[in-house]
């Protein structure tokens, strides 16, 4: 699923990262998905003058520059700019942290500083009272993001497995996905891309529905019409996922026209990757929409993922041409993003403004099970994301400093939803698929004859060719 037209050769870019004189401290970097369970070492793992395939010189490393920013630094002492103890190496240049929360539209000197709450140990950078986290909160956060690692889990292996043809993990984007959602309201209009399943979960979307979407069955809202993870929920207000990159920008800042224009209070949301605001299509997705919303001022909330592969130096310098408030966040801090998202939510509708936000993350996974991310990225480098940059054992090692977390507590709601899971599974798959004449109805109010003519066809070829026929499709 390409995001961007290449248009460089494979030569040049290589050329241009030999010349780089900070390519050696920075490690290739892609965001794909992969299962919980030990990547396979492959021969293709590691990059070499004999193997490259693609490289981009992407990085996203945290470099060290002082320790005081730990438990020896009180809030106090912390500089009202970005602390200079920690900068991201990330593709384009080093991006600095920041506690402070700011959105900017107009042009700065320096690259737009990354926003973070808390540091890669869990430690809070700011004042914990300002971002009104309270325990039942900050466990909440906390669950879903487990519920959805495991989830994650769960499915994949059901893939593997064969049980359902296709998935794709948000493994590593666990607080982007839970975060973003906790601040927003269920009357806010969602317009994901194929990769916020959490939004769903917190919405209320349960682990039977998410079986019964990816087994195609006669529950799944889709009528088994859709790829598996293209969810979709009217009453929760989740468009249906579509795969086709960017589309879903616009749709968003129409309908936040038709929300100011009925003045609601709400707005809507769109999540896409980083590749999606260069997308090369005539129309230009990403750069209509945010014009159109700049030009009418309507209360949509951009969100980027923006995971440095797909030749972008950054997506907030992209909103700030527009004269939209932007923002740049790390995307493995689950209380960022949500202090991010709740101002942005504020200022789309109080405002009656567009908001973009930029997370810098890390897909820690394959891209979806029809990939093998190993053959153009190091296993270290993904274990080492899955380990050191993990946002749910970050955001866990929070809330147990505060005691509103134990062991014993992460074992009990693993158990369950691992359970629950497998239930779910065990329901999904033995109910039957939806009926033949769901391929044709919801698109006309009267099907036109060479439609009518087609499903006459297709139940004509069933009955003769039986035995090439799934049986649990009704006729």
């Amino acid at each position: 699923m390409a995001s961007f037209c290449l248009t460089k050769s494979r030569s040049f870019i290589i050329q241009t990262l030999k010349s780089n004189k900070t390519s050696t401290n920075r490690t290739s970097y892609i965001h794909n998905n992969v299962s919980s369970s030990p990547l396979p070492v492959s021969e293709h793992a590691y990059y070499s003058h004999k193997n490259v395939s693609i490289v981009f010189n992407h990085s996203f490393k945290s470099i060290y520059v002082s320790r005081r920013l730990h438990s020896t630094t009180s809030v106090d002492e912390l500089p009202a700019e970005a602390p200079l103890q920690q900068v991201l190496d990330f593709p384009g240049g080093k991006v600095k942290f920041t506690p402070k929360l700011t959105f900017a539209s107009g042009a700065t000197k320096e690259r737009v500083h990354c926003y973070r709450v808390l540091d890669d140990n869990g430690q809070m950078l700011t004042d914990s009272d300002s971002l009104g986290i309270n325990k039942e909160l900050a466990v909440k956060l906390y669950t879903n993001m487990l519920t959805l690692e495991v989830m994650d889990t769960i499915f994949y292996e059901a893939q593997r497995q064969g049980r359902i043809s296709f998935y794709a993990t948000t493994t590593g984007e666990e607080a982007i996905n839970i975060a973003s959602a906790a601040a927003l309201n269920n009357n806010d209009f969602v317009f994901p891309q194929y990769r916020e399943p959490g939004v769903l979960l917190w919405r209320g979307f349960s682990l039977q529905e998410f079986a019964h979407q990816l087994f195609g069955n006669k529950y799944d809202y889709g009528k088994g019409r859709q790829m598996p993870i293209h969810y979709g929920s009217k009453k929760l207000n989740y468009i249906t996922v579509a795969s086709t990159v960017a589309t879903q920008i616009p749709h968003a800042v129409g309908a936040a026209y038709s929300l100011k224009m009925e003045k609601q209070d709400s707005c809507s949301i769109t999540y896409f990757g980083d590749g999606g605001t260069s997308e090369c299509k005539p129309q230009g997705d990403f750069h209509g929409a945010m014009n159109f919303a700049a030009v009418m001022e309507v209360p949509v909330i951009f969100f980027c993922r923006n995971n440095g592969w797909a030749i972008s130096d950054g997506v907030a310098v992209k909103g700030k041409a527009y004269g939209v408030p932007s923002i740049r966040v790390d995307g493995n801090d689950a209380l960022a993003i949500y202090n991010a998202v709740s101002e942005a939510r504020k200022m789309a509708i109080t405002e009656q403004t567009p908001v973009l936000i930029e997370a810098l993350t890390y897909r820690a996974g394959h891209h979806t099970t029809s990939d093998d991310s190993t053959r153009y990225r190091p296993v270290e480098e993904i274990q080492r994301w899955r380990d050191d940059q993990n946002p749910v054992k970050r955001f866990r090692k929070w809330i147990e400093s505060k005691g509103w977390w134990t062991d014993e507590a992460e074992s009990q709601h693993y158990s369950s939803i691992r359970k629950q899971l497998a239930q779910a599974i065990q329901v999904a798959e033995r109910i039957e698929k939806p009926p033949v004449a769901d391929m044709f109805n919801d698109v006309y109010d009267v099907p036109p004859k060479n439609l009518t003519a087609q499903e006459a066809l297709l139940r004509k070829t069933v009955k003769k060719h039986v035995q090439d026929f799934p049986s649990d499709v009704p006729l």
